[in-house]
């Protein structure tokens, strides 16, 4: 039977455990740290047996020590994709300090390319190998939903399993369908996270007779950009923006009712006021240039989070550094906080270490509670010509010292995929309104 609150309102969502994997290192913490203190993580990466002889920007996940997290068997039946999910679900919940109950906590995840690693890998043993070689686990390491499964199986949960795959606001989605379980009382606690590994060169297994072939998927699909700078490699909102750079990583959160992690006294990092989830209906991969469909996914979160515009302090933009895909985030956020033309700071991440597709949002977030912590907000890295059209406070230069309450968070994705979420410090019904 569902819980519900002494009041019969709607629960309150707060978020009490932080986790993440990524090219920086293991942790939320060390995740963070490596933003604000600029460490290079961007690196030329030579397309293997390319002719042109080609470098295409990576930001890679090195020293990943699956046996600190996973035992033998786990190992051996999963990819790396849930792998890293499992590592940073288990960090959070150990940040969180909880004791999931087995019947009234959930998993969702997120990730768009789910066991990729796997498939290749096995594709490339029956070519060269014949196929006695084809690893035997290969239809377990590729199903989507087994990064769910094995945090489920880890914890003896038996609360809803689910796993989206909205490519690159997957892990935002992934939130807002937790939080959503708490507040209609499905749920107390919910693991959430957000997940992208296996086309690298490291992630992927390469070895000197074999390329995962999502290591060229970027390149071919023309998204990277052609700078030989690895500070100009990513430019999000720049003026002379070019294309992305290709990251890998997770992100993982603990969702709980904000009173029972109040009961419990448990330190809150931030409470879920809002989500909003629209589709473009526009293109496989070009956002609709109006950013209409962007702007309705932003004003639907602040609705659900019964917010005026006035109310953001700071917002974590999606930007990925494209000239297509950042002109409509550009328009959307100069119309939906048009009463504040000049005042909202407004962020990404992605300069500093690339796009980390469906973990991307996740992480966006981990930099925006921590950052709100801290009473900063994280700079635009490298970014120093903002695009003209720009009606907003880009963050450039260095983090900026800002007395943070409430935050948006941006994730948009391929196929129209638009997500949106309100954070703030304080419990939900102590949020100021305008």
């Amino acid at each position: 039977m569902a819980k519900s609150t002494s009041s019969g309102a709607r629960p309150g969502v707060a978020i009490t455990g932080l986790g993440a994997v990524s090219a920086y290192g293991t942790g939320a913490a060390v995740f963070y740290d490596g933003l604000v203190s600029a460490r290079p993580v961007i690196e030329a990466v030579q397309l293997p047996g390319d002719p042109q002889g080609r470098c295409v920007w990576w930001s890679m996940v090195r020293d990943f020590d699956a046996g600190a997290w996973l035992d033998a068997k786990v190992i051996d039946g999963t990819d790396v994709v849930a792998q890293w999910a499992i590592a940073a679900a288990t960090q959070a919940l150990r940040q969180a300090g909880l004791t999931p109950d087995p019947l009234r906590t959930a998993v969702v995840q997120g990730t768009s390319m789910s066991g990729v690693a796997s498939l290749m890998h096995a594709q490339h043993e029956i070519d060269t190998r014949g196929p006695a070689a084809f690893p035997r686990k290969t239809m377990l390491r590729t199903l989507g939903n087994m990064g769910a499964a094995q945090i489920t199986l880890l914890y003896g949960l038996h609360g809803p399993s689910l796993t989206v795959s909205t490519a690159c606001a997957s892990s935002i989605d992934a939130l807002g369908l937790g939080a959503a379980l708490i507040t209609a009382g499905r749920a107390d606690a919910v693991i959430v996270g957000g997940t992208e590994a296996g086309h690298s060169l490291v992630s992927g297994g390469a070895t000197a007779d074999y390329t995962p072939a999502m290591v060229y998927a970027p390149a071919m699909f023309g998204m990277q950009s052609a700078s030989a700078d690895p500070q100009r490699a990513c430019l999000p909102f720049d003026a002379g923006r070019s294309g992305i750079v290709t990251s890998e990583g997770a992100a993982a959160f603990v969702l709980e009712r904000a009173d029972l992690a109040a009961a419990r006294g448990a330190h809150v990092f931030g409470h879920l006021y809002g989500y909003g989830s629209v589709a473009d209906a526009h293109h496989p991969s070009a956002p609709e240039p109006s950013g209409r469909w962007e702007a309705e996914a932003m004003r639907v979160a602040l609705a659900d989070a019964g917010l005026a515009p006035g109310a953001i302090d700071g917002l974590y933009a999606h930007a990925t550094g494209t000239p297509v895909g950042d002109t409509p985030e550009i328009r959307a956020i100069n119309e939906v906080f048009q009463s504040r033309v000049g005042t909202l700071a407004v962020t990404s991440i992605k300069g500093h270490f690339g796009h980390a597709a469906a973990a991307s949002g996740g992480l966006s977030l981990i930099a925006a509670l921590l950052g709100m912590a801290d009473g900063v907000v994280v700079n635009t890295a490298n970014t120093s010509n903002p695009d003209p059209e720009i009606g907003f406070d880009l963050v450039m230069d260095r983090p900026r010292a800002l007395a943070v309450e409430v935050l948006q968070v941006n994730a948009f994705g391929f196929g129209g995929q638009n997500a949106s979420l309100v954070v703030g410090r304080h419990p939900r019904h102590e949020c100021r309104r305008d």
